[in-house]
């Protein structure tokens, strides 16, 4: 019983040292992401991370992988972090501008049903 009784503590602590292992890669990325990007770019990823979280955290790995093969040498600005955005979102088959489909012929059945009565 007692073995149990410390099993269960024993799996307690690895969940909190997970928990803090977890926090510091997070804080390590945070930091890097940081120094790679303008205070604008790092704006503009927040906003992508809050809309499209799987597009924002892609992105995240992205700059972090480009940082350590070297294929960033200085500060990403705003619009050179959109055009990468725009490579990635071209490069995956996402459309850059989504476009909406409007059926006529239906929306003009229902008007002319509204004018009859």
């Amino acid at each position: 019983m007692l073995q149990a009784a410390g099993g269960g503590g024993n799996g307690a602590q690895n969940a909190q040292k997970q928990k803090e292992e977890a926090a510091k890669q997070q804080d390590m990325k945070n930091t890097m992401l940081s120094s790679l990007l303008d205070q604008k770019a790092r704006a503009r990823l927040n906003t992508i991370l809050v809309a499209k979280p799987e597009k924002g955290a892609q992105m995240e790995a992205m700059l972090v992988n480009m940082a350590r093969s070297g294929q960033i040498q200085q500060r990403l600005t705003e619009p050179e972090l959109v055009g990468l955005l725009e490579r990635v979102s071209d490069a995956t088959g996402a459309r850059a501008g989504g476009k909406v489909k409007f059926d006529r012929r239906r929306a003009a059945l229902d008007s002319d049903e509204d004018e009859d009565y």
